[in-house]
């Protein structure tokens, strides 16, 4: 049996000997040792809070999501591309995918991929509504 928590971006499992535990002689309970347990779809639904900062439009809707691993820890692993090869934002890109996952995923790692090459198709139906509203003709 375990100890569950629910919160706006998921869940949190404690085993049973790192539970909360209330004191009774006002002791410290020991450090509680989080279990994550993310979706797929809270995942990509986090990453929408991630803009590309040249083109104002959120990586998933755009197309730069290849793919969501996660191990039975809460590691998690993105395949993500870019718009071109030569864009000098994967650190930035990094660091606002880290801050978007923080307290949802025990750890992130972005791979970064260039098969297949991004392309217009790429855009979801909603990227495409964003990227027309900021003048883009697609």
């Amino acid at each position: 049996m375990s100890y569950m928590e629910e919160h706006e971006g998921g869940s949190v499992s404690y085993a049973p000997e790192t539970a909360p535990t209330a004191s009774t002689d006002g002791a410290q309970a020991p450090a509680e040792e989080k279990v994550f347990h993310p979706t797929e779809d809270q995942i990509r639904e986090k990453l929408k809070d991630v803009t590309d900062p040249e083109l104002g439009v959120n990586i998933v809707d755009l197309g730069l999501l290849y793919g969501i691993f996660i191990d039975d820890e809460g590691n998690v692993m993105l395949n993500m591309t870019l718009t071109t090869p030569t864009c000098p934002l994967t650190d930035s890109l990094e660091y606002d995918i880290y801050f978007a996952l923080d307290g949802l995923v025990k750890s992130v790692a972005v791979n970064w991929v260039w098969l297949p090459p991004w392309s217009l198709d790429c855009i979801t139906d909603d990227g495409r509504e964003q990227l027309r509203a900021i003048g883009f003709n697609l």
